[in-house]
């Protein structure tokens, strides 16, 4: 897959390495000669221009590439790459680096964003997702905003306990997605049986969150 990562600064470096090790063809670009550290990441393909520009984008052929990773330090920079990536270039996947939380609500569809990636966000996710038991906690967002990526941790005294996976009705437009028990990531089964202290993971719609907790957690 060829993937282009606009800003080529410690975060866009990090995330080529992690790509390239898996099998894909990465694009860095910066405008910043500073930034072309390509002893760094010397197998990835560099261009010096501006995200921002018609003319670099068509330079950087982003008409060929499947993703675009906006990861500069500017959020306006981000949007506005992201932006000429989906309408002038067609990009299927646009993932955009939001820097300030003030500004999360402009990453959306509206600026042809497909996933939207807040550090600030993701570490108070961690965060309360590491002290929480017993409530959903959102770690992530997918398809444009319009479904999450959200964890329960069983407590002692859910509902769900000694039932099986199948026996426990999910809502609509909810999916378990994994199960994590004692650091194991277990792909569900229909027959598999929950216990205390099992990390759920579902992909669920805003709606379904409301939901979900009814179905595995005693009511006070």
């Amino acid at each position: 897959m060829k993937i282009a990562i606009a800003g080529a600064g410690n975060v866009g470096r990090s995330i080529a390495r992690e790509l390239l090790e898996n099998g894909h063809h990465i694009l860095l670009i910066d405008r910043d000669p500073k930034a072309l550290k390509i002893e760094s990441v010397p197998n990835a393909e560099w261009l010096m221009a501006d995200v921002c520009e018609i003319s670099s984008l068509d330079n950087a052929k982003l008409d060929t590439c499947q993703v675009l990773i906006a990861a500069t330090g500017d959020d306006k920079v981000n949007l506005v790459a992201s932006l000429l990536a989906k309408t002038e270039y067609g990009v299927p996947r646009v993932v955009a680096r939001v820097n300030h939380p003030k500004n999360e609500w402009m990453f959306d569809s509206s600026w042809g964003v497909d996933v939207s990636v807040s550090t600030p966000r993701i570490i108070s996710a961690i965060v309360e997702e590491a002290v929480s038991v017993g409530d959903v906690v959102r770690l992530f967002s997918l398809r444009k905003g319009e479904a999450s990526l959200v964890e329960i941790t069983l407590p002692e005294e859910a509902k769900c306990l000694g039932r099986t996976v199948e026996e426990v009705e999910l809502p609509d437009n909810a999916t378990l997605a994994a199960i994590v028990r004692d650091g194991q990531v277990i792909t569900p089964h229909a027959h598999d049986v929950y216990s205390a202290g099992d990390e759920l993971l579902f992909i669920a719609t805003e709606a379904a969150e409301e939901l979900l907790k009814n179905c595995f957690i005693a009511s006070n």
